[in-house]
């Protein structure tokens, strides 16, 4: 049969490893697809990288916007990443009638409704399976393996320079900004690692894992967003202390009224599965009502388990190329007309258990005021831990585990703690999953 033509924008870590992958296995590719995948053009403003690359197997150029135009070309595949260009190829690429591959969640997570609304239109498909936790097919499994279940929740670690971070900082007791400097070193985090640390990339795949879960829009912009870097190694060892351990978790929840949407620390039960994924592996736990709580674990990075995925949806589109566009996998798994206004709830309205760390004075009465205030917010308590002072220390640590409250009752009783005289500083705050 005759080849499908791919045109390849950005031929970096992952392009090339898309270019290896596809050539090393296109007999098998082809004998799963049912017609031969070809590069036959690739873009890349580093021309001579290209070239070396390619081997002169596909024609390279500087110039993207003649890649996407080419009448010659079926697939685009975008790997670019960022909000500005990529963002103008893909939407020329699908106005050309092209369809598209990307592993761009950034693009996706903020203009994926206006994305998917112009390929639908236009009849092409956007694929995204490398967006979300590299190597992992976490999307094709949401989207259609668990297509008979109602999806109650889904919590992963999806970020694998911070779990990288976390698992260091547990095992050797170091300070974040020195486990930040080796993850630097070793390359596991960018000279700028704003988008991980803080929680900005997990909350992209966040937010795309709860459009597909639940029918929603993609919603980047009321998602809750909080990252690791004000984690202190006291409060990993305190958790460790009390049966937990702290992962940075990308959480998308349905409830009656809404649905929760937030990437924070959180404090994970150490006998979970999930809590024992470390280093800069990925995992995501998603809870069907038929099927019960299902994990998928892997690489969430790196030049060939991503090309995994990026290969894996060209050889879905090539598949589908000539089906009747109405009879194709949705985008966001549920039909276009059929898509939920469930609100994204605020983080008021949430609902979760709390870690509570106290700095107080060490005299008697301290704790009943605590548990007092507690009390009158409705919030109940699960566990305790107090430290014992230091000789000649006139305070210490209390460390409270509460059960399930909405976080505006939490919001209140931190600031009735903080009022408190013997209270020093801040009340630390870590939220807390179960994960049943």
């Amino acid at each position: 049969m005759k080849p499908i033509n791919v045109g390849l924008i950005g031929i970096g870590t992952v392009g090339g490893g898309t270019w290896t992958v596809l050539n090393r296995n296109a007999e098998e590719i082809t004998r799963r697809a049912g017609r031969p995948i070809r590069i036959t053009a690739v873009a890349d403003k580093n021309v001579e990288l290209a070239k070396q690359v390619t081997g002169g197997a596909a024609r390279v150029t500087d110039d993207a916007f003649s890649l996407v135009s080419d009448p010659e070309i079926d697939i685009v595949v975008e790997l670019i990443g960022g909000y500005g260009v990529a963002k103008e190829l893909v939407m020329q690429a699908i106005a050309n009638g092209k369809h598209v591959v990307t592993a761009n969640k950034a693009l996706l997570a903020v203009h994926g409704t206006e994305i998917f609304t112009a390929a639908q239109q236009k009849g092409v498909m956007v694929a995204f399976e490398a967006a979300v936790a590299g190597g992992i097919p976490i999307i094709k499994a949401l989207r259609e393996g668990l297509s008979a279940n109602r999806i109650e929740w889904a919590a992963g670690i999806i970020n694998g320079t911070t779990n990288f971070i976390l698992s260091e900082m547990r095992d050797k007791g170091l300070s974040f900004d020195e486990v930040l400097k080796e993850a630097q070193r070793l390359g596991y985090a960018e000279a700028d690692p704003t988008f991980d640390i803080e929680g900005v990339d997990a909350a992209h795949k966040a937010t795309l894992i709860a459009s597909i879960a639940f029918g929603i829009p993609v919603q980047f912009d009321k998602s809750y967003v909080e990252g690791i870097t004000k984690l202190e190694a006291s409060d990993i060892t305190y958790a460790e202390q009390l049966g937990y351990r702290i992962k940075l978790l990308g959480i998308a929840k349905r409830r009656e009224s809404g649905i929760e949407l937030r990437v924070h620390p959180t404090l994970i039960p150490a006998k979970r599965l999930i809590a024992n994924v470390e280093g800069a592996m990925n995992a995501v736990l998603v809870k069907g009502d038929a099927v019960g709580a299902t994990m998928y674990y892997g690489k969430g990075a790196g030049a060939e388990p991503t090309a995994s995925a990026v290969i894996a949806d060209l050889v879905d589109v090539t598949r589908l190329a000539t089906a009747d566009a109405a009879h194709r996998v949705p985008h966001l798994a549920f039909q276009p007309h059929a898509m939920s206004d469930l609100p994204i709830l605020p983080m008021s309205e949430i609902e979760t258990g709390y870690y509570l760390r106290l700095r107080v004075e060490d005299k008697p009465g301290v704790l009943a005021d605590v548990t007092r205030i507690l009390a009158d917010q409705a919030i109940s308590i699960d566990a305790m831990l107090q430290r014992e002072p230091e000789e000649g220390e006139g305070e210490t640590d209390i460390i409270i585990l509460t059960h399930v409250c909405k976080e505006s009752a939490a919001d209140a009783a931190i600031v009735k703690i903080e009022g408190l005289k013997a209270q020093k500083g801040k009340v630390k705050r870590i939220r807390l999953e179960e994960l049943q």
